[in-house]
């Protein structure tokens, strides 16, 4: 089942429930301190954004997927475009990896 909309609706949904943390510094803070539940990278982030996320998601085991550009997540949110989203709730990051794992395999 491909559908980016439901993805992108949780996402909207933890956002107003101040679940979500984005931009890059704020997001290494997060998963170093042990908040980070789960990060969205964006496809079309830069290299060097891309690189530092990622060798953080995998040095301090923290989920991460790659989904939609930055606009997408921007949107998504609220906000301007958005690079990368760290989602700090338990609940809404199990959700979302539901999901975005079901979305990646469709």
């Amino acid at each position: 089942m491909k559908d980016p909309q439901r993805i992108l609706q949780l996402l909207g949904l933890a956002a107003r429930a101040r679940k979500i943390v984005s931009g890059e510094e704020l997001i290494i803070r997060e998963i170093r301190g042990g908040r980070a539940r789960l990060v969205l990278l964006s496809t079309d982030a830069s290299h060097n954004s891309r690189k530092k996320i990622k060798d953080k998601c995998a040095s301090f085991n923290v989920e991460l997927h790659e989904f939609g550009d930055r606009y997408d997540l921007g949107h998504a949110t609220g906000k301007e475009a958005r690079v990368a989203v760290a989602v700090t709730d338990n609940g809404f990051a199990t959700k979302l990896s539901g999901l975005l794992n079901e979305y990646n395999r469709g």
